[in-house]
This record gives C-alpha cells, sequence and structure tokens, in this order.
C-alpha cells in the first residue's frame, strides 16, 4: 500500500538539499511534494522578478541558483493562492490536493488539503503552522516499508523536523 512520508524542512535551502538526495537514490518527481509559502519579494525568489515566463512557469523555468534548480525538477510545480492563508508554491501531488476541493470547502486550507492527503488533522494544523511560518512541507509518496525507511532515513540525515508518516498506527 501506498504511504506517505512527511516532514518540515526548516528553509528552501534544506528543502533543496533533502529533495536533491530523495531524486540521488531514485524517487520519481512525481512521488515527491514539496509545499511553502511564496515570499516572491526576498531574496530567495530574486530572480522569478525577472523572467517574462507566465506565473507558475517562472520557478520551473528559472536558471542559476536558488529555487528553480532543484525544486524545477519536481512534478507540476506552480504558484496557487490559498484562501484566508496566502500566495504558496507546490509542487508534486499536493498541487492536486490543495487546487481540488479541499481549498474551498470552509475547512479548508493547507489543513484540510493535508488531511486528504491521509495526515491526522491534529499534525496537519502544526504543519499548516510551520508552513505558514516560513518552512517547507516534503512529502514522499512510498510503496513499501524500506522506502518508507530510506525517506526517513535521508530526512533524519537533513535534521527534518516533524518527520512522519500517513497511516503510521494502522496495521
Amino acid at each position: 500500500m501506498k504511504k506517505a512520508v512527511f516532514c518540515i524542512a526548516k528553509n528552501i535551502e534544506q528543502a533543496e538539499h533533502i529533495v536533491s538526495h530523495l531524486k540521488t537514490v531514485g524517487f520519481s518527481n512525481n512521488d515527491i511534494s514539496v509545499l511553502f509559502p511564496d515570499k516572491s519579494s526576498t531574496k530567495d525568489f530574486a530572480h522569478e522578478k525577472h523572467t517574462k515566463a507566465p506565473e507558475g512557469a517562472a520557478i520551473g523555468g528559472a536558471t542559476g541558483i536558488g529555487v528553480g534548480v532543484v525544486l524545477g525538477w519536481l512534478a507540476g510545480i506552480g504558484s496557487l493562492a490559498i484562501p484566508g492563508v496566502g500566495p504558496f508554491i507546490a509542487a508534486g501531488p499536493i498541487m492536486g490536493a490543495l487546487s481540488g476541493a479541499a481549498v474551498g470547502a470552509a475547512t479548508g486550507g493547507i489543513t484540510g488539503a493535508l488531511v486528504g492527503l491521509g495526515i491526522p488533522e491534529y499534525e496537519a494544523k502544526r504543519y499548516e503552522g510551520k508552513i505558514t511560518g516560513g518552512s517547507a512541507l516534503i512529502s514522499v509518496h512510498t510503496d513499501s516499508s524500506e522506502e518508507r525507511d530510506r525517506v526517513k532515513e535521508i530526512f533524519k540525515n537533513a535534521h527534518a523536523e516533524d518527520i512522519s508518516s500517513t497511516g503510521e498506527a494502522s496495521v
């Protein structure tokens, strides 16, 4: 059964390091999700402002250092606005969950989408607080307990926070 492993990266550099390592050990760009605030006005995203690419393509198409290099490899990267929360950059399966019906619901936002991905509500609320505070959520879909262990090891080695997986308590 497919399960997802989640963690919080304290900043974009840490998120890029983790995604790069996941890519190196063979995880598909379709199995990795990343979600973080779109701080286009900060220096991290300064290069994005100077591109003529349409919104959403700006990051994936950016060259040079920063967010475009590693995270641009991920499937379906783009910007989205989450009502009541603000603009975010999302990539991978989480993009579909966030742009789907969960966001439109009254209980929507990030927590609703994360619950929809199988994260318990109390953890989803904690994740939402950290994401809106500037951290990045990384999620990896895995097919086996060996893959889950490998992902958790990568997260731990990168000093990620709040490492957990969906369906952990179930048999």
